[in-house]
């Protein structure tokens, strides 16, 4: 996404003011953390990506697959009331976000127009088609969009219930998306969601990747799974820009 011009960022554990068990970059409120603490930790990240933190928007996740839009001329405190796990803005120099601590953040950017959107994707929410609920919400070609996944639990550490594993499955038919060779099936998010993006029409080349398991990696991620949820959360967020392609072709 950086060739494209979109200011964007998946945040680690690493870099901000909090004590222990949210030490230190905690971005997430009502979980034990002091409130000045995560005040001070969104300024940064907000600042790492150019704007304000009155300027980027979150929600209410509640591992659904609601998506909203939103502009200039929402609210913030407002949209943070709304249940649903995709956002979706076209408006310069606005960001959405989502917070994570072992599910996926994805987001999804349009080079052309400059339209953003990001998504929580749980379990419950990408087997029942919140990534693409996203996708059609932006409104735009999928094969123009270019799409990034941010850490999260990886199969290795992702033990699930066989009536889970077969819900992803039904979501991903035919694509590797649970490994049955342990003792317990494993979910591959991961693969779920590179599934449902070739099946929406996204192009496998503008999708990336970027590595890293929040649940084997403590230095570096919150783990809900890892700390039985006393821990912090992290936000990945995009900010939308003006039309065009600064840099690259899409």
């Amino acid at each position: 996404m950086d060739r494209f011009g979109f200011a964007h960022a998946f945040a680690t554990r690493v870099g901000g003011v909090s004590a222990a068990p949210f030490d230190t970059l905690n971005l997430g409120f009502r979980l034990g953390d002091h409130d000045d603490a995560v005040r001070e930790n969104r300024s940064r990240f907000a600042a790492s990506l150019g704007i304000p933190i009155a300027r980027m928007f979150e929600q209410h996740q509640v591992h659904g697959t609601h998506v909203y839009a939103v502009s200039a001329s929402d609210d913030v405190d407002r949209v943070q009331a709304l249940e649903g796990d995709a956002l979706v803005t076209r408006d310069s120099g606005f960001g959405v976000a989502v917070r994570t601590a072992d599910c996926v953040p994805v987001l999804l950017a349009h080079p052309s127009s400059g339209n953003v959107a990001s998504v929580h994707a749980g379990w419950r929410g990408a087997v029942a088609n919140v990534v693409t609920n996203a996708i059609e919400a932006l409104g735009r070609s999928p094969d123009e969009l270019v799409v990034a996944i941010g850490p999260h639990i990886r199969r290795d550490a992702f033990e699930v219930g066989e009536e889970v594993a077969q819900q992803i499955d039904d979501a991903a038919p035919g694509g590797d998306a649970v490994d049955r060779s342990r003792h317990k099936p494993h979910g591959d998010l991961a693969r779920l969601i590179n599934h449902q993006l070739r099946e929406a029409g996204v192009r496998d080349d503008r999708v990336d990747d970027v590595g890293g398991c929040t649940y084997r990696d403590a230095a570096q991620f919150f783990s809900h799974r890892r700390e039985a949820g006393r821990t912090g959360r992290h936000l990945s967020a995009i900010v939308a820009r003006d039309a065009g392609s600064p840099s690259g072709s899409p």
